[in-house]
Order: structure tokens, then sequence, then C-alpha cells
């Protein structure tokens, strides 16, 4: 820092020395537009500096989002071939159901859903009566 000010402080000694022939204010002017061309490269180079983090930033950000994407691409595609699995399924069941119901009206066979457990396995022949405890587990 201090090599800064010592290279400016001696560049505006020379630029001093350069300008001193001149009217006062011609010279002052040159050397406030020589330091507010100096500010103004600064500052450019500052804001190309926070423009290229900001890059290196979205750049990250964005390869992110884009493996995001990809793994969703790929749960996708297998939710895709399970619901085609799921779908073929359904319709060979379906068939399935057709034929059986075919098969059982072709034959004339009626069936009693509601007289036969075999078919309504969660109906119970028997009432629910409650189970007398034999004391070893208390409620």
């Amino acid at each position: 820092m201090s090599g800064l000010r010592q290279s400016a402080s001696s560049s505006a000694s020379e630029d001093d020395q350069r300008y001193a022939g001149m009217d006062e204010k011609k010279r002052k002017r040159m050397i406030s537009n020589r330091e507010s061309a100096r500010r103004s490269r600064m500052k450019k180079q500052k804001l190309l500096q926070d423009l290229t983090g900001e890059v290196s930033r979205l750049q990250g950000a964005n390869k992110n989002i884009v493996a995001k994407i990809e793994q969703t691409t790929e749960r996708y595609a297998i939710c895709v071939a399970q619901n085609n699995v799921l779908r073929a399924q359904a319709t060979e069941l379906t068939d399935r159901l057709r034929y059986l119901n075919d098969v059982i009206d072709g034959t004339g066979l009626a069936v009693d859903v509601a007289a036969d457990p075999l078919l309504k396995p969660l109906r119970t022949p028997f009432s629910m009566q409650p189970i007398a405890s034999s004391g070893l587990f208390k409620f």
C-alpha cells in the first residue's frame, strides 16, 4: 500500500512538474481528469471481479439444478415403467375377471357370495363374543 502511495505521490509530483508551465486551471483539470480516469478504471476492474464471482456462483447453481433435473428425470422414468407394469397387471386381472364371470354366467351356476364364507374371508361364521381372560393380562 505504501508503495502505491509513494508511486502515486511521485506520479503526482511528476505531473506537477510536467504541467508546471501550463495555466494553473488547466493543469488542475488535467490532473483531476487523470485521477478520475484512474478511479474509473479501478471501479471497472472491481465490477469485473464482482461479475466474474457472480458467474462462478451461477454456474455452480446451474450445475446443481441440472443434477436435480437429471435425478427427477430418472425417477420419472422409473415411475413410468412401474405405472406401465401396474396398468398391464390391471388389464390382465380385468380380463381374467371377465373370463371367470363369463364362465360362471355360461355354466348357469348361481353362486351365493353371501352364503359362501370362502368368498368373503373377513366375514366370521361365529358371533364376536369376548374371550374370558385367565387373569394373565389386565386391561
